[in-house]
């Protein structure tokens, strides 16, 4: 066969090509939502971090997950959450907010690294004597595929990813009273500053790739003037 597995690459990257334009839409639409809902947004974000903080909780009381690994993903939500002192605007500057992005990455190499390993044994009857006490080990129930998967989208992802769409980045906040928290300016003029849309993060992101795209595409001329401002 020939044709047919060159069939299935060219449907692999189409597919792959659609599945990131609905991301990409996906999250342009959420961020449209935010910002019309943006006190709402700020609720639903505070209410879901608590939520998941007791689901962690539970999850080392019940099932037995490591109290390290779940005192660091609980510290890492309520550093989440200070994010929301001034939401939707972030400073992308602010410590808590780079400690954010790095507590992310953290939790999620620690509890790969923890899902990595082998299932630890259970000793059972091990006042038997040492002859006996092999026979007497259960494996613990490792996690499944789904499972584990489940954990990482809930409990590690989810609230950074929340707030990555519903944030909105600081250098792009229109200037008025208190906003030198956002620009990082206390003096000089609301005139002197250039006035901009205040944008969600993951709406500015899909647009500067679009931008991207279209003045590469230019520059390699695919396309010319009108083409790009269409494509934009």
């Amino acid at each position: 066969m020939y044709i047919l597995p060159v069939l299935g690459y060219l449907g692999l990257i189409l597919g792959f090509c659609f599945l990131t334009l609905s991301i990409a839409s996906g999250l342009y639409y959420l961020s449209e939502l935010v910002e019309e809902h943006s006190v709402l947004s700020a609720r639903l974000l505070r209410s879901l971090i608590y939520i998941i903080i007791g689901v962690q909780t539970l999850l080392w009381l019940v099932d037995g997950f490591p109290f390290p690994l779940t005192a660091l993903g609980i510290a890492s939500h309520a550093v989440y959450a200070s994010n929301l002192r001034h939401f939707p605007i972030v400073k992308l500057r602010d410590p808590l907010f780079i400690l954010s992005c790095v507590l992310v990455l953290i939790n999620h190499w620690v509890w790969f690294q923890h899902f990595s390993q082998p299932a630890p044994y259970r000793n059972r009857g091990s006042n038997l004597g040492n002859r006996f006490r092999d026979r007497y080990q259960t494996a613990v129930p490792q996690p499944s595929f789904t499972e584990i998967a489940s954990y990482f989208g809930l409990c590690v992802w989810l609230v950074p990813f929340a707030l990555f769409v519903s944030l909105s980045a600081g250098e792009n906040v229109l200037p008025s009273m208190g906003s030198e928290y956002a620009t990082g300016e206390r003096n000089g003029t609301v005139g002197q500053r250039r006035k901009r849309r205040n944008t969600g993060m993951a709406k500015a992101a899909v647009d500067g790739v679009r931008e991207w795209v279209g003045e590469t595409g230019a520059v390699m001329g695919l396309w010319h003037g009108e083409n790009v401002r269409r494509f934009q």
